[in-house]
């Protein structure tokens, strides 16, 4: 299968990447982080395909789809992880570049990518767009508001979204759970330590993913087996 995967560099996305490549499948991905970009291109070749792009930049995103497409072809699985977390605070003390920066990646940047690989897959009537969400995207706590924000708009995004496809496909908001991560540090702290790390979490996630497709269009859905708070 084709996979594309957005914050490829680290973290879930890299997780994902690694489990998908070495199950046979072919990722094609991107990240921020050219060094790290470089480096997945130097330990993954082709037909897997690696590049810096920022999601928030609209025409570098069209063009890096326009290449993936031309080299790959449309998606089976379009998975849209990347996002950014402020750090903690009351809502009237998160400085507002922090939060305009946070919006720009975690709702504009997936709708980028939406709009760059999605009228491809729907030309094909086949494929999945997973948007990962939070379980700060069904509930809240204090000082993650800019954060639950942009979760609870891609619940109903991807649920609008849902509705929009053609019969044989699926659009579905994933809840990857509670996982140790530099964005979970951020918030948790040493507590972080608790949760079990991306590699191992992509042992469940990785595959409960390609077991998605038209029956769960729209649902809201959580990786069994980790945990969600």
């Amino acid at each position: 299968m084709h996979i594309v995967i957005t914050g490829v560099t680290r973290g879930l996305g890299r997780a994902l990447a690694e489990w998908y490549i070495a199950q046979g499948h072919t990722v094609s991905g991107c990240g921020r982080s050219g060094m790290e970009i470089f480096e997945l291109r130097s330990v993954h070749p082709e037909p897997h395909n690696f590049d810096a792009v920022d999601v928030t930049e609209v025409v570098k995103v069209g063009m890096w789809a326009e290449r993936i497409l031309g080299s790959s072809g449309a998606p089976d699985f379009l998975i849209n992880n990347a996002a950014l977390m402020h750090k903690p605070a009351p809502l009237w003390q998160v400085p507002a570049p922090e939060f305009a920066k946070l919006i720009d990646v975690n709702i504009k940047g997936v709708a980028n990518v939406i709009r760059a690989f999605v009228p491809a897959m729907v030309e094909a009537k086949r494929g999945v767009i997973v948007n990962l969400s939070s379980g700060w995207g069904r509930s809240t706590s204090p000082e993650v508001a800019p954060y639950c924000a942009s979760k609870w708009a891609i619940e109903g995004l991807t649920k609008a979204l849902a509705q929009e496809l053609p019969e044989g496909m699926a659009a579905v908001p994933l809840n990857p759970g509670v996982i140790n991560t530099d964005m979970l540090q951020k918030c948790f702290g040493t507590d972080a330590d608790n949760y079990p790390k991306a590699e191992e979490w992509a042992q469940r996630a990785a595959p409960f993913i390609l077991t998605l497709g038209p029956k769960d269009n729209g649902q809201s859905l959580s990786v069994p087996g980790t945990p969600l708070e």
